[in-house]
C-alpha cells in the first residue's frame, strides 16, 4: 500500500496535539497535570517531545481536556489520492450496513445461502487477523447486509445460527473500526455484536462480546468501569468452568483484557495478578486456540506479559520478557505485529533508536496496514525523525509510506 496522507512529523506528534488541545481549554501545563493527575515535568517533556505519551496517559488527558482519544492520536490518517485513501474508502459502507439491524435492508440480488455466508464470515475474521484492512472492509458491508436479511426472514429453526454468524461479522467491523481511529463507528459495532450474540443459541457469545465491548471503556479511558464488566463476566463463567477449550479461551482472555485495563489504570498488582491468573489458563489449554477469534494460549499470555509491562512504563521489564520471545509462525499477524510495536516502544524509551526501528520495520513486514495506521507506531517513527540528526534510508522509507515526511 502507498504511503497515507503525508504530514510534516512535529505535527504528527501526539505531544504537539496535547499541547494545541490544552491551549484551547486555556489551561497550564500545571493546570492539566493536576486534572489528570500526573507531574507537570511529564506533561511538559511529552509536550515537548521530549518522552514519549503512554496509551494510559493518552486516555487521562482525553478525559481531563474533554475530548476524543483520536482527537490526540490524529487519527484516522487519512490519504489525498484515491490510492492512498482506499483503506478507509468502505467506512461509510460499512457504516451504512450497521443501520439495518432491526430493518430489514433492501437488496439489488437475493442473498446468499446461509452456508456460502458462513464461509464468508470465515474469511472476515482470517482477514481481521492478518489485518488486511482494505478486503476486509470490501467485503464486509454485503456480509453483514446479507446476514441480516437472513435474520428477518429465515424463520426460528435456523434464527439462532444466523444470529451468531452477524455477531462475527460485526466483531470484524468493530475491529476494522477501531484500527483505523473511527471510534463513533467501533462503538456501534460493539453495540450491534451485544445484541445479535444475545439471540444466538451460543452462551460463549455473550462473555466474548463483552470482551469486545470492554474496548469501548479502553477507548474512552473509563478503565474502571471495563474492570467491573470485566470482572462480572468473569464471576458468571466460574460459576461453572470447566475443563473445554472453548470456555477456557474465554475466560482466559478475560483475563488477558483485564490485565492491560488494570495496567492502563496504574493498578500494577492486579494487572500482574491477573497475567498470573491468565497464565494458569494458559497451562491448562497448553495451545494456541482459534476459538471466537480470541487466539488465547501461550504465545498471547506471552505477548501480553510485554504488553502490560508496557502500558506501565517499565520498559526493562517489557524487554526482559519480550526481547528474546519466539512467537510460532501460525499466530495471526495482527497479533505479532502488535507485539513488535509494543517492543518498538521500550527500545525508544531506552534511548536505543536502531533497535526501535528495527521492531517497527518488522512489524511493518508482518502487517503493513496495521502497522501503519497504528498511533503508536507512528509516535515511534516520528519521535526517532524528531531525534535523529541525520535520517536513515530505511527511516525516511517508513516514515514516508506511514505519510509522516522526514
Amino acid at each position: 500500500m502507498s504511503e497515507v496522507n503525508t504530514v510534516p512529523f512535529g505535527d504528527d506528534m501526539i505531544g504537539r496535539r496535547i499541547a494545541h488541545a490544552r491551549k484551547l481549554r486555556k489551561l497550564t501545563q500545571r493546570e492539566l497535570a493536576e486534572l489528570v493527575p500526573c507531574s507537570k515535568s511529564l506533561i511538559a517533556q511529552v509536550e515537548g517531545g521530549h518522552k514519549p505519551a503512554t496509551p494510559s496517559l493518552i486516555g487521562a488527558v482525553a478525559r481531563a481536556l474533554r475530548v476524543q482519544v483520536t482527537e490526540l492520536t490524529g487519527q484516522p490518517y487519512r490519504g489525498r489520492t484515491a490510492d492512498t485513501d482506499r483503506i478507509h474508502a468502505t467506512i461509510p459502507e460499512i457504516r451504512e450496513a450497521l443501520v439495518y439491524w432491526d430493518i430489514t435492508p433492501e437488496l439489488d440480488v437475493p442473498p446468499r445461502s446461509v452456508s456460502d455466508l458462513r464461509a464468508a464470515v470465515d474469511r472476515a475474521t482470517a482477514l481481521r487477523q492478518a489485518a488486511r484492512y482494505v478486503e476486509l472492509g470490501t467485503m464486509l458491508p454485503a456480509v453483514i447486509k446479507e446476514l441480516t436479511v437472513h435474520a428477518h426472514t429465515i424463520g426460528a429453526s435456523r434464527e439462532a445460527e444466523v444470529y451468531s454468524l452477524l455477531a462475527s461479522a460485526y466483531s470484524a467491523a468493530d475491529s476494522m473500526a477501531y484500527k483505523l481511529g473511527y471510534l463513533d463507528l467501533f462503538h456501534i459495532a460493539v453495540e450491534r455484536m451485544a445484541w445479535a450474540a444475545g439471540r444466538s443459541d451460543d452462551p460463549l457469545l455473550p462473555p466474548v462480546a463483552d470482551v469486545r465491548r470492554s474496548m469501548a471503556f479502553v477507548a474512552s479511558g473509563a478503565y474502571g468501569g471495563g474492570l467491573t464488566l470485566l470482572s462480572r463476566t468473569r464471576e458468571s463463567l466460574e460459576a461453572d468452568l470447566s475443563d473445554d477449550q472453548a470456555v477456557l479461551s474465554v475466560y482466559g482472555t478475560l483475563h488477558l483484557r483485564a490485565a492491560i485495563l488494570a495496567a492502563r489504570d496504574s493498578r500494577t498488582g492486579d494487572a500482574w495478578e491477573h497475567m498470573a491468573q491468565a497464565g494458569d489458563v494458559a497451562a491448562r489449554v497448553r495451545h494456541d486456540t482459534p476459538d471466537y477469534g480470541l487466539l488465547f494460549g501461550p504465545s498471547n499470555t506471552a505477548i501480553h506479559e510485554v504488553a502490560v509491562a508496557i502500558e506501565l512504563g517499565d520498559a526493562d521489564e517489557a524487554i526482559r520478557r519480550g526481547a528474546g520471545l519466539e512467537l510460532p509462525p501460525s499466530l495471526s499477524a495482527e497479533r505479532t505485529s502488535h507485539h513488535f510495536i509494543d517492543l518498538s516502544r521500550a527500545w525508544l524509551w531506552q534511548r536505543k533508536p536502531e533497535k526501535a526501528l528495527d521492531c517497527v520495520l518488522r512489524a511493518e513486514q508482518i502487517a503493513a496496514q496495521r502497522t501503519r495506521y497504528h498511533p503508536m507506531a507512528r509516535e515511534t517513527i516520528a519521535r526517532l525523525l524528531d531525534t535523529q540528526r541525520r535520517v536513515p534510508t530505511r527511516l525516511r522509507g517508513v516514515a514516508r509510506r506511514m505519510g509522516i515526511a522526514a
